[in-house]
């Protein structure tokens, strides 16, 4: 029995995409039947939190994983793997793909534009492999495609909570342009890897341009074409108070206005290392005219204690000492000063803090969000309910329609066919379909109202669609008005 040692490197353990994959995808190749020649599979959202899902995060998969070839010291690797862990190899169909194909695997893969914002029960991402000789390709890639559930699901929620912070900032504000930076990412300590840190983080920028997950913001630059695609500020942590100690707290906090506020700048000040109420009227008394003086914004962040009753009581304290002046809404806005609250944040308590603002009458102006654990974490496959499943399969010359339909689940059910998505031209309504178009005709597809809104992004190791972040941002919010 050949023993398998593993790849040197941490890195080198995700390099090779023939081990990217469920154990039980190696035997699938035997279990076929022995006609089937092409293979054809989708993926969808089958509904789940949201009713609509920003499609993103396709382009870093591809990116990342497709565009290199498979090589013989992968297959070598690969075939050491199974046979130790106890799975059958198809050896020769991956040397076939290395010998063929020049390593490229010969799937084609079609998905909705990146920023598409689609209704649940449509397909999204379509993958299919006529290759006869590797045609359970397309669904030996269900591990590694199935993952864009991740990005999606971050875009989409990200996405729904945009609308509602923009709801309340048309309700209560006289300026929505600041809506792209009214929720900041704190997610990248609590991902379960560099690698969520990095995907989740890009996904979230679809709809904010502020973010702490510096891996993120690489991410989007890197997979999308971006030359900065968010932005920070400098803030302040508990060790950089408390290193003062106690006693020089007010000493800590003059020092984050002497080194980092100026005219016009954002400076961020975590002020309950101890004691909030003490520390805002610290804020509203002795350190007050350096805040005035500096020309800068001075952000404060509580960091415990209920969200909502604590960021009302902020605001009620730093309107006694900075003052405010009431917009257009009737709602007041504080002066030099707002609050960043990052503690407790999640879609139920950010609209909660809101709404008890504005009753209160504060304007959405006065407060930032940042979003850790909830944005990039406490979401899984099932939040969206997603599947790939193998939709047709080519037996001999003739294609057959493939669904499940379990009398237990009819949730479960799935769609059938060779399939793609149209649009209506006039009114936007999407509805998945059964086309006998190939694959890359650009042509109407059911009459005058309805084209085809999938394109072909992925071909035999080819990226045939490299768009910008900056084109899936305009996609995603076209319709805010």
């Amino acid at each position: 029995m050949n023993e398998f040692s593993g790849p040197s490197g941490a890195s080198a353990i995700f390099s090779n995409p023939i081990l990217n994959t469920d154990s039980y995808k190696a035997s699938h190749y035997l279990q076929y039947p022995p006609e089937a020649s092409a293979m054809f599979s989708y993926i969808e959202s089958r509904g789940g939190r949201y009713d609509r899902t920003l499609f993103f995060g396709l382009q870093m998969l591809i990116k990342q994983y497709l565009c290199s070839p498979i090589t013989a010291p992968m297959i070598d690797e690969a075939k050491a793997f199974f046979s130790a862990h106890g799975e059958p190899f198809n050896e020769a169909g991956w040397r076939h793909i290395v010998e063929r194909h020049r390593g490229y695997l010969p799937v084609r893969i079609r998905a909705v534009p990146e920023g598409s914002v689609v209704p649940t029960h449509n397909v999204l991402v379509t993958v299919e492999c006529d290759d006869p000789e590797v045609f359970w390709l397309a669904s030996y890639l269900e591990t590694l495609l199935l993952r864009v559930w991740y990005p999606v699901t971050v875009a989409t929620q990200s996405w729904h909570l945009r609308k509602t912070i923009r709801e309340y900032l048309l309700k209560t504000s006289d300026d929505v342009t600041q809506l792209p930076f009214k929720l900041h990412d704190f997610g990248a300590r609590g991902v379960s890897s560099a690698e969520s840190a990095a995907i989740g983080g890009a996904a979230h920028l679809v709809s904010f341009m502020g973010s702490d997950t510096v891996l993120g913001v690489v991410a989007a630059n890197h997979y999308y074409n971006e030359s900065m695609a968010a932005f920070s500020v400098p803030a302040a942590e508990h060790s950089t108070i408390t290193a003062w100690g106690r006693e020089r707290e007010t000493d800590a906090y003059r020092n984050m206005i002497a080194k980092f506020a100026r005219p016009g700048a954002i400076v961020s000040v975590v002020s309950d290392s101890y004691d909030l109420f003490a520390a805002l009227k610290v804020w509203g008394t002795e350190l007050k005219q350096a805040v005035l003086d500096s020309g800068a914004t001075l952000v404060i962040r509580p960091d415990s204690g209920d969200p909502r009753s604590i960021v009302l009581q902020t605001l009620r304290a730093l309107d006694a000492s900075f003052g405010s002046v009431l917009n257009s809404k009737g709602r007041r806005v504080l002066n030099n000063v707002r609050v960043i609250q990052g503690d407790g944040v999640n879609p139920d308590s950010l609209e909660a803090i809101l709404a008890a603002m504005d009753r209160a009458g504060f304007a959405a102006d006065n407060i930032v969000f940042g979003m850790g654990g909830a944005l990039l974490q406490q979401i899984n496959r099932d939040t969206q309910r997603f599947a790939m499943k193998c939709s047709a399969i080519r037996l001999g010359d003739t294609w057959h329609d493939v669904s499940k339909d379990p009398v237990t689940d009819s949730t479960k059910r799935s769609m059938k066919g060779r399939l793609t998505l149209l649009v209506n031209r006039r009114t936007g309504e999407y509805r998945t379909a059964t086309l006998p178009l190939a694959p890359d005709r650009d042509a109407r597809a059911d009459g005058s109202d309805w084209d085809d809104a999938m394109e072909t992004v992925f071909d035999s190791g080819k990226l045939l669609v490299d768009v910008s972040l900056s084109e899936i941002r305009a996609r995603a919010h076209a319709h805010e008005g």
